[in-house]
């Protein structure tokens, strides 16, 4: 059976802490391990092989994430653009043999109760191998309107509803026959291919042109070219299947203790807490606080007579809501994107395939950056329409080539790159390089870079 990972979202419901270029399955939330590698654990017990289905910035955290617990070898689709998870699980199953039992996690879900997990799979292993389409229902504990609902008679389908409102979800849950919509689903992989190829031919149609048309760089990835993506028409595997398919079956997993972690409100039930129900954090103060949501950066967080709040604190930015509020963190988010700046985006903090850099200074006219280039790596051959930049080496010896030249920068020692002049630092050394970058121009924005040659193939 092979582990169909799923890793596009962007987990905006948890802003500030999840951005675009860090989501939250890649975030070390759980005794220091990411969900993304808890999913990879769990279900490594069940799998022969992990299909990673990614886009290329969050590829280099995934093989990052993999390596830590162990998983050496992995095979990844990586899309340019999303088109949601109709077309992303067609091109995965594409590239397996049609008999091969798929199953499709969410990267970003937590499941507690393993041993309860184990026999709920198993169950639709047994049934995938019959040609059905297995879909996995959770029992609801509470009437949730953020979730879809699969009704069922037994193992059997009835009906597949939308996020429902809270009258109409109370009454799903009194009537005892309804399940949340996990999102992760059991099937062989030749037989999803046949089902999307009747109901939603569309789609079929154009991943199997783009399929055809991927692009490998060795055995283990192969990538889709952008205007192949483009080209595939956006749907859910619930719109384009499920809710079609004459083969679906649902298997009951109640007792997997499952959380989709989906707003600040379900990470709460998962943290430790106090006697006064805030959760534990060893820099926080309270006093007379009850029932509080404390995420945390570095600094010291203290509470006056207040409750059921959510209060998360990141380097760069803040957020305060009232708990059963945080759904609306989305439109946050939307707002962010509509003033044009890049907090909704990305951390002080980013993770690149070659290292870090960290945004130390961001005012108008300059940009200062403590950049980390590990062994081995190089940044990409580029140039700037709008900046000029200053290189300080800290420690660590780089090999810097600025237009013709090409020579090597030592600690204390700089050089300077021009607007408009190509450049490159490579690190061929044994220990990380640390540098100091200071950008003036009048734009310092992240997307002011040209690429001319780039090893990790990103545009």
């Amino acid at each position: 059976m092979v582990n169909l990972i799923l890793c596009g979202g962007s987990g905006t419901r948890l802003w500030p802490i999840s951005r675009t270029l860090m989501p939250k399955q890649f975030i070390r939330l759980f005794d220091g391990q990411s969900l993304f590698q808890l999913t990879v654990k769990r279900n490594k017990q069940l799998c022969s092989k992990q299909l990673i289905v990614s886009n290329v910035e969050q590829y280099f955290l995934a093989l990052d994430q993999l390596n830590e617990v162990g998983v050496t070898e992995s095979h990844y689709l990586l899309e340019p653009i999303a088109r949601n998870t109709a077309p992303a699980i067609a091109l995965a199953c594409m590239a397996l043999n049609a008999e091969e039992i798929v199953l499709v996690t969410p990267s970003d879900h937590l499941i507690k109760n393993h041993e309860a997990y184990k026999h709920v799979a198993e169950r639709a292993k047994k049934l995938a191998q019959q040609d059905f389409l297995v879909t996995f229902g959770i029992t609801p504990a509470f009437a949730e309107t953020g979730f879809g609902y699969i009704e069922a008679d037994g193992e059997n389908v009835k009906a597949f509803h939308e996020k429902p409102n809270l009258e109409a979800a109370e009454a799903y849950l009194k009537a005892g026959n309804y399940f949340w919509n996990s999102g992760m689903f059991c099937f062989k992989a030749g037989v999803f291919l046949e089902e999307l190829h009747q109901h939603s031919p569309a789609i079929y149609d154009a991943c199997k042109l783009a399929f055809e048309k991927k692009l490998t760089t060795n055995d283990s990835e192969f990538r889709i070219a952008l205007e192949d993506m483009q080209a595939i028409p956006e749907d859910s595997i619930d719109y384009a299947v499920m809710e079609k398919s004459k083969k679906v079956k649902v298997v009951t997993a109640g007792d997997i203790e499952w959380n989709d972690v989906g707003s600040f409100d379900a990470l709460y039930q998962e943290f430790p807490k106090d006697d006064d129900g805030n959760t534990l954090y060893k820099r926080y103060i309270n006093v007379d606080s009850k029932n509080n949501l404390i995420v945390p950066s570095c600094r010291a967080i203290a509470t006056v007579d207040i409750e059921d709040l959510i209060i998360v604190d990141t380097p760069d930015a803040l957020l305060i809501s009232k708990k059963g509020s945080s759904q609306k963190v989305k439109r946050v988010v939307a707002e962010l994107k509509n003033r044009q700046t890049e907090i909704h985006n990305i951390h002080l903090t980013a993770h690149r395939p070659w290292g870090t850099y960290t945004v130390l200074e961001d005012t108008p006219g300059y940009k200062i950056k403590r950049i980390v280039v590990n062994p081995g790596k190089r940044l990409s051959l580029q140039k700037h329409f709008h900046r000029s930049e200053h290189w300080i080496v800290v420690s660590g010896t780089a090999t810097v080539t600025v237009g013709e030249e090409t020579r090597l920068v030592r600690p204390n020692e700089s050089t300077y790159i021009k607007m408009g002049e190509v450049h490159r630092l490579i690190n061929d050394g044994k220990i990380p390089i640390v540098l100091i970058e200071a950008q003036v121009g009048e734009y310092t924005g992240e997307d002011d870079i040209i690429r001319i040659e780039d090893e990790y193939n990103r545009i």
